[in-house]
């Protein structure tokens, strides 16, 4: 079996609470980041500010697949919310910003057409 190394525009470096390291720089805002290496803010800031239209500007992207990082914990968004991906026939999952960070490079070095959109920053305290 011979190995070729992954070949991906913007690989997720580094992460903690609040930030995100893409090719040695430090972002602590929202992005969206393509497996053919672009990179974009997102608007996003809080969980609470996710919109349909949000979504809709990912699924102009054409993506196979696009990931949620929700923040620090596993939140899910509002079904409203995934209605233009739904239309558009593109896969999706839910799952907390440092898990969606691995996933993506994982899929990107595979060189799948994915891209993951990050809620960073701090999260809002939960319900209750």
């Amino acid at each position: 079996m011979k190995f070729q190394p992954d070949k991906f525009g913007a690989a997720v470096t580094g992460y903690g609470p609040g930030w995100i390291e893409v090719a040695g720089q430090r972002i602590q805002h929202s992005l969206v980041l393509h497996s053919d290496g672009q990179r974009q803010a997102w608007r996003p800031n809080r969980f609470e500010d996710l919109s349909a239209a949000d979504f809709a500007l990912l699924a102009q992207h054409q993506p196979e697949l696009v990931l949620f990082g929700s923040g620090e914990r596993l939140r899910f968004p509002k079904p409203a919310c995934l209605r233009p991906l739904i239309d558009a026939r593109i896969g999706f999952e839910t799952m907390d910003t440092p898990a969606a960070c691995r996933t993506y490079n994982i899929l990107a070095g595979e060189g799948r057409r994915v891209l993951v959109a990050l809620l960073i920053g701090p999260d809002s305290p939960p319900p209750g």
